[in-house]
């Protein structure tokens, strides 16, 4: 089922440390509703979209400018069946470069195409990936949600 989970990828015409900054800048590309602290080795920190959506992530690996591990400890996805498909899911960036410029490879581990919120999930990842993080890296301004929704 590993092969299955959702992986996408970017190419940023900025340093890995600046990608990387950028991708742990949570507020400037996901969502600017985020309690806790999205910056080092075991931080936590909760998303919500309104009652749609509820998640909290652990930190739990940090290699600068190379990669960053989320693990997604609790979550309640209200348009689902099983509220709780996130719950032990991992949410990963890794960093290299490539041809002078920077990959940023996100993948959803354990996020596969027997969740029912496949469809909908790897349509908003890949709108959150492409448009905001990409634009938070390139430009310093990412399109996230605001805190309001």
């Amino acid at each position: 089922m590993e092969n299955q989970s959702y992986t996408t990828a970017i190419l940023v015409n900025k340093s890995l440390k600046k990608a990387f900054e950028a991708v742990n800048n949570v507020r400037g590309w996901w969502t600017e509703n985020i309690e806790g602290n999205t910056q080092k080795l075991n931080d936590e920190f909760v998303v919500r979209f309104g009652e749609v959506h509820y998640s909290k992530q652990k930190l739990t690996e940090f290699i600068p400018d190379t990669k960053v591990v989320w693990l997604v400890t609790d979550s309640k996805l209200s348009f689902v069946q099983d509220q709780q498909e996130w719950t032990n899911t991992r949410i990963i960036f890794e960093l290299s470069e490539l041809n002078g410029q920077t990959l940023v490879r996100f993948t959803h581990l354990g996020l596969v195409p027997e969740y029912e919120c496949h469809e909908a999930c790897t349509g908003a990842w890949s709108g959150y990936i492409h448009n905001s993080l990409k634009e938070l890296i390139e430009t310093g301004e990412g399109k996230p949600e605001p805190e309001a929704v």
